[in-house]
Order: C-alpha cells, then sequence, then structure tokens
C-alpha cells in the first residue's frame, strides 16, 4: 500500500478575470502543475479530497476565503495535519500602502470591494491552527496587463506590484509557519519562455520531486525548498536577462510539507540520478495540465482531445505524440486525425 502524507492544500491560480486586462492563464497551469505532483501517491503523497483547486470562474473574492474556511474546518478535526496554502495571481497596492490580492472577480471599479485585503487573507490564515502551515504567494506577474489607455489605469498599473517580506512575514513568527514571496518587493514574477509555468512554480515542482534533497531523506521540507528556491529561481531569471529572487519568512523549526518520491526518497545517486527521468514525468503533466487536456503515452482510440494548443481527432489511433513549446507538435504516427484553430493569446 502505498504511503500517504497528512496534509491538506488550498491551491488557488485566478487565471481568466471578469476584467479581462488581468488574465493571467499560465496560473491556471501553475496551481494545475501543482496539484498533480501534490496527489501522486508516487510522490507527494496527499490525498486528493484534502486538495481544493481553485481556478478562473471558482476563484473569487468569496471562493477564495470559503477555501480557507474550508481548510480551517478540516484542521480542527486533524490539527497534525500540514497545511499548504498556494496563490498565483495579481497583487496590488493602493495610494494608502494597504495591499490586495486580485481575484477572478476583481472589479477595478470597486477596488477595495472586491479584491481580497491582505489583512483579510492573513486574518484567515491565523485561523487554520494547524501545526504546520506553508503558505506561498506569487505575485507581480510580469506578463501582467495589457497597456493602459486612460491616466486612472495607468496610476492603478503602478500598484501592481510584490507584497514585500514585511506583509505576511509576521505569520511566520508562530511556531510551524512559514511564508515564501516569489520576488521581492521592487521584482517582477516571470513567466518562463516556453510559457507553461512561471519560473518560480517550475522550480518549486523540481523542489518537490527532491531537487533540493539529498540520499536518506524521506520527505521534502521547507527548507530543502528554500534551498532549491533560492539558488534556481534567480539563476533561471539571470538567464532571462531579469532580476528575480524568492523571500522566505521562517523563523522556527524546519517541517515536512510532503513525501520524497512516495516516501522511498532519493537514491544514493541523489538528485541527478533520477532528475532525468523526474522532469520527464513533469513535461507530460505540464502538457496535460490545459482545460480539458489529455495526456497519454499508450494507444487512444475516438479521443477528443482539447487544451492549449487544441488538439482535437476522430477515431484516432495515436501511437506517439510528443509536444513541446507553445504550438508545436511532433506526431510519430496517427490515422484519421485532425488539427483545429489554434487562437493565440498574447497575455500568456
Amino acid at each position: 500500500m502505498a504511503s500517504e502524507f497528512r496534509g491538506y492544500a488550498l491551491l488557488v491560480g485566478v487565471g481568466e478575470c471578469e476584467y479581462a486586462r488581468l488574465s493571467l492563464p499560465v496560473t491556471v497551469k501553475d496551481g494545475t502543475a501543482l496539484r498533480d505532483i501534490l496527489v501522486d501517491p508516487a510522490l507527494c503523497g496527499y490525498r486528493s479530497e484534502n486538495i481544493q483547486l481553485l481556478a478562473n470562474e471558482s476563484a473569487t473574492q468569496r471562493g477564495i476565503l470559503e477555501g480557507l474556511g474550508w481548510l480551517k474546518g478540516e484542521v480542527e478535526q486533524d490539527r497534525r495535519a500540514t497545511v499548504v496554502v498556494f496563490y498565483s495571481g495579481h497583487g496590488w497596492r493602493n495610494e494608502a500602502g494597504d495591499y490586495y490580492l486580485l481575484p477572478h472577480d476583481f472589479d477595478p471599479m470597486d477596488k477595495q470591494g472586491s479584491a481580497l485585503s491582505a489583512a483579510e487573507f492573513t486574518q484567515a490564515l491565523r485561523e487554520i491552527e494547524a501545526e504546520r502551515l506553508l503558505v506561498i504567494v506569487d505575485c507581480c506577474h510580469a506578463a501582467g496587463m495589457a497597456a493602459a489607455k486612460s491616466p486612472k489605469l495607468e496610476q492603478f498599473q503602478k500598484g501592481l506590484v510584490a507584497p514585500g517580506k514585511g506583509l505576511f512575514g509576521p505569520l511566520a513568527e508562530k511556531s510551524g509557519r512559514a511564508v515564501f514571496l516569489s520576488c521581492s518587493g521592487e521584482q517582477s514574477s516571470y513567466i518562463r519562455d516556453d510559457k507553461t509555468l512561471s519560473v518560480f512554480t517550475f522550480h518549486l515542482l523540481e523542489a518537490l520531486r527532491g531537487a533540493g534533497s539529498l540520499p536518506g531523506d524521506l520527505t521534502v521540507t521547507v527548507s530543502q525548498l528554500m534551498k532549491h528556491l533560492g539558488r534556481s529561481v534567480g539563476e533561471t531569471a539571470r538567464g532571462m536577462g531579469v532580476a528575480q529572487d524568492p523571500l522566505f519568512s521562517f523563523e522556527t523549526e524546519d517541517f515536512a510539507v510532503a513525501l520524497l518520491r512516495g516516501g522511498k526518497g532519493l537514491p544514493e545517486g541523489g538528485w541527478d540520478a533520477v532528475k532525468g527521468e523526474a522532469m520527464s514525468g513533469a513535461q507530460v503533466q505540464v502538457q496535460a495540465s490545459g482545460d480539458r487536456s489529455i495526456a497519454t503515452t499508450g494507444d487512444v482510440n475516438g479521443p477528443i482531445v482539447t487544451g492549449d494548443g487544441n488538439v482535437v481527432g476522430s477515431g484516432n489511433i495515436v501511437q506517439k505524440l510528443n509536444q513541446r513549446g507553445q504550438n508545436n507538435m511532433n506526431l510519430g504516427s496517427a490515422q484519421n486525425f485532425s488539427i483545429g484553430d489554434t487562437i493565440y493569446n498574447d497575455k500568456e
């Protein structure tokens, strides 16, 4: 019987916004890819029913608060559990210095009323009385907003900034608490050149697969995540010609956030011995994380496959299908297949 990790998670990828200028499709990919690795029994070992993923229409102000309330209720029955809260989307600071997360239903004509204030978000987190809580905030996406065409919008855009360590940092002062921010308050959070994931989330997934761990480790800990993210995010960003340095608030003892490779840990060769296999699996997971997407390594009879890239078939037998980048496809052999329209979204 596979091992299980005693954990719960609320994952928010805001994605499409009612105010279309703020839509960030990659944030849904971030949340979906993280969910997939957490529930994998061969990797992190969370129960699927212990995870909520909020994306697009479900990532509203009310939906996020209800999700945090769900976590609070779950851990009241299981206080020794570990909780992960992940938010990928826009953040905004008003002229008074108050910080807000911008959900799916954010209305720029009612900013304070429709956004989720950091104060309310933090209070809801404080009410989750789990022994261990990791909060991950990936805000201030560089690809975020189309060019403003009015002075009011220009002023609003100036407030789209990362939260800064001082905002959520006090959460980590309690035992068993850690807060990760994807970048400093003066920086932006970048998307990988292949548009599959944000830079931060890509390296977070690497760390959950063991990139920051050593042979003999059976769980992935906060310090291991920090070690890998602190090194790799900055390196990748510099390779893109930009700066992005994660911030961590972690004042107390280390704690586990997931199983490592299903509780088996790394082999004697460490991460280098499994990196190729591990990241090959990550490629399949990411390519299957779009809306209604399907990934397979075997034959498929009569599939309808839709998602980013829009591949649709009828009565197909697909023997080999590899996809790299945003819209490319390398097809080994197939019968009676068709490729539908591809719609380009310059906000991805």
